[in-house]
């Protein structure tokens, strides 16, 4: 959609578990090798959060270092967003545990799952409540721990998930140019399946047999859904252009899901934009789900690579299958 959201970030912050998982890990019991990951997917390393640690411990860390750049305290926050696909608990939300965390209250708080896309939804739905006028602050925070879902048996799969949190905060801004110039968000319900966690829910109650059968943990058809993620994401980056009568040229950074290095590098060749156009961090942090752009973010700001003013093209697919995209002016 083309309808301008006027909004600012104030701040971020992003906090990634101390423990690092180098790909020796997984080729000392698998059948792998550095080099096998590394040319397949792109990944050195990922973190892995420890004992104690979980998506809202994350997600508060991560908030702390947001509210502190942005110059707020929690006092400030009159809304809390966690978009996450690892939940702490199935009852509450992830949402309401931050808050716990944090000692906020007496705000409404509410958790959305669009896995990997969530971040950019989070993005919309925070500035779209903005725009209500309820509201000042919204902190928003994008956190998963994959690697609690992850079968450490299944080669496919356990290379690619890391444990981490971004966090952002947004309020209204008084400049109508300064936000969101174009969003899409976007989901495919008919392939839910192939990425997903069999058991756990309603459908597919714990038991010990779905313990026994790794049914708690991540499945997923690679293979399908690689070729989904290659061609919607060009889809997506060439709608937003068209939409907004804006060349590739035009952006100062395009930050994508975190998702697989070559899909990353056939999007960037068919544009042709040099390597610093698109923001790459898979090598060391893996595929983090919805905190992954955040991420990306966050390290761009903080280096100086996007300053206000500029313009940024945001683009994600995950699970459901979801999709989303935003282009803003900071």
């Amino acid at each position: 959609m083309n309808s301008t959201l006027p909004v600012t970030i104030r701040g971020t912050g992003v906090y990634a578990p101390p423990e690092i998982l180098d790909n020796a890990f997984f080729s000392s019991y698998l059948d792998t090798s550095d080099t096998w990951i590394v040319e397949r997917t792109g990944i050195r390393q990922r973190h892995r959060c420890g004992e104690g640690e979980s998506t809202a411990t994350l997600a508060a860390a991560a908030a702390r270092r947001a509210l502190q750049n942005a110059g707020l305290t929690v006092e400030d926050v009159d809304l809390v967003i966690v978009c996450t696909a690892t939940p702490d608990v199935v009852i509450p939300s992830t949402s309401c545990m931050l808050q716990g965390e944090l000692g906020i209250r007496n705000v409404p708080a509410f958790d959305v799952l669009a896995a990997c896309s969530g971040f950019v939804y989070g993005l919309v739905v925070a500035t779209s409540m903005l725009q209500t006028g309820a509201y000042r602050n919204v902190l928003m925070v994008g956190a998963e721990t994959l690697t609690r879902f992850t079968d450490y048996q299944d080669r496919s799969t356990c290379i690619l998930f890391g444990d981490a949190a971004a966090a952002v905060v947004l309020s209204p801004s008084d400049d109508p140019q300064r936000g969101i110039l174009y969003w899409n968000l976007g989901a495919d319900g008919c392939q839910a399946k192939q990425i997903w966690v069999p058991a756990g829910g309603s459908r597919l109650p714990a038991s010990t047999t779905t313990v026994a059968e790794r049914l708690h943990t991540m499945r997923m058809r690679g293979r399908e859904v690689y070729k989904f993620a290659v061609v919607k994401m060009q889809d997506e980056i060439d709608n937003a252009l068209q939409s907004c009568d804006m060349t590739a040229d035009e952006l100062k950074l395009i930050i994508p899901h975190q998702s697989n290095l070559r899909i990353i590098e056939s999007a960037r060749s068919r544009l042709g934009l040099p390597a610093d156009k698109v923001a790459v961090n898979i090598d060391r942090y893996g595929n983090t789900s919805a905190a992954s752009i955040g991420i990306s973010f966050d390290e761009a700001r903080r280096s100086g690579a996007i300053r206000p003013g500029d313009r940024i093209l945001l683009v994600a697919f995950g699970a459901g299958l979801t999709w989303a995209t935003a282009l803003l002016q900071l």
